[in-house]
């Protein structure tokens, strides 16, 4: 029985990064001697343990066979004639096939180090196609090692291409399709995830409503890029400068979905494309099983970024009918992190990265000027309800038509 530990922990590692989870293969152990060891049995399709006491991951090396579609079409052999390198042969990219010995050596069957010195993302073997995971795996991986450098093999690419074509994409379940894209979008290039699903053309599969704004044109005037797929990518990296907000990422990656169903006798320009891109992020939320908290900011983005991006020209009445429509009074923090996205969309586009985003100043602002302490109007109306409801407004708007009248966009 010989412990090595695997996979993330040796690449991270070699590559001088902080790890965060360290995983282990056992090679030569049966089932029932991990058991007798007080390593505890978690794995649902093959033997997987905890320690007993460092509760990290010990999984018996084993081999896979593809017997049918998916991820889950596979049958196991984890007996104690399964040899490390096979175990190893299995694993999705040359950098996450090495293991490391108790002693500190390396084991590197398929030359992984070189392909970290050179920055290459690379299948380990044709075993690649046959889980569909690993085409979002590796674009995650691309989201996550984008800043270093790293690129995806063009041989990997066209294996992922592969698969999208031969229907193994359709495998997958929701809930995996979220959990790799959320990892994704809070990594530190998530743009490079969208690129590189695009790139294999997976993204036509897996996110139809964000593939299909690419060659949709947009009014040059607004937008230097013209097309709206470059947009979504300059927003979602600009999104990722400003926050490290998974939900604010996905906000501003979702926010234009509208203007794919934009008529063509209408472009470039999308009038309305608020209001139907909210009908398409709740579809797209709903297949995907998105969690509440994305999709109420996703929701709330899609809908009103227009009208946030014009509240300058807003009358108090408004400025304050907004603010209650983004509930901003009783969720303050999905509030702020909808300014962040509006921002990011207003600074991704050639030639505004550097700007002040106004509007986005001024409604915190007005919503910082209207923060009324409502417990005198309370006291004050004895009548429950509405009554108390419409002084609070009333108030809320005094103080905002205050602010407006002497306010100077661009002031500190």
């Amino acid at each position: 029985m010989k412990c090595y530990l695997v996979g993330g922990a040796v690449r991270d590692e070699l590559l001088g990064l902080t790890v965060h989870e360290r995983d282990w293969v056992v090679v030569g152990a049966s089932q029932d001697e991990m058991l007798n060891k007080h390593f505890v049995p978690v794995g649902k399709f093959f033997p997987v343990f905890l320690h007993p006491e460092t509760k990290e991951e010990y999984a018996l090396a084993r081999l896979e066979r593809k017997v049918g579609g998916g991820y889950h079409g596979f049958t196991f052999d984890s007996s104690t004639t399964v040899t490390l390198e096979e175990d190893l042969k299995r694993r999705d990219l040359t950098i996450n096939a090495m293991a490391k010995t108790q002693e500190g050596v390396i084991i590197d069957p398929f030359d992984g180090q070189t392909d970290l010195k050179n920055k290459i993302l690379r299948h380990v073997s044709q075993a690649f196609i046959e889980d569909p995971v690993r085409v979002l795996r590796v674009a995650r991986f691309a989201a996550r090692f984008a800043p270093l450098g790293f690129t995806v093999a063009p041989e990997t690419l066209a294996l992922m291409e592969q698969m999208v074509n031969n229907g193994e994409l359709d495998f997958l379940v929701p809930e995996r399709v979220w959990q790799e894209c959320v990892k994704a979008l809070s990594s530190s290039k998530p743009v490079a995830f969208i690129q590189t699903l695009r790139q294999c053309k997976a993204l036509q599969t897996l996110f139809p409503e964000i593939d299909a704004l690419y060659g949709v044109p947009q009014n040059e005037v607004h937008h230097p890029e013209i097309d709206t797929g470059v947009h979504i990518e300059l927003v979602l990296a600009q999104a990722t400068q400003l926050s490290s907000s998974p939900e604010v990422r996905f906000a501003a990656l979702v926010h234009d979905v509208g203007k794919a169903l934009t008529e063509k006798a209408l472009l470039p320009n999308h009038p309305l494309h608020e209001e139907k891109g909210e009908s398409i992020v709740l579809s797209l939320c709903e297949r995907l099983r998105v969690p509440a908290t994305f999709l109420g900011l996703a929701r709330l983005m899609t809908r009103y970024h227009g009208e946030i991006h014009s509240c300058l020209n807003k009358t108090p009445q408004e400025v304050l009918q907004l603010l209650e429509k983004l509930d901003a009074y009783r969720r303050t923090d999905r509030f702020e992190q909808l300014l962040l996205a509006c921002e990011a969309d207003f600074k991704g586009r050639p030639g505004y990265e550097t700007k002040s985003y106004l509007s986005g100043i001024f409604l915190k602002k007005a919503f910082t000027a209207s923060l009324i302490d409502v417990s005198d109007i309370v006291k004050a109306h004895q009548e429950k309800g509405e009554s108390i409801k419409n002084a609070i407004h009333a108030a809320r708007l005094v103080a905002i038509a205050k602010f407006k009248e002497t306010y100077i966009p661009g002031d500190p």
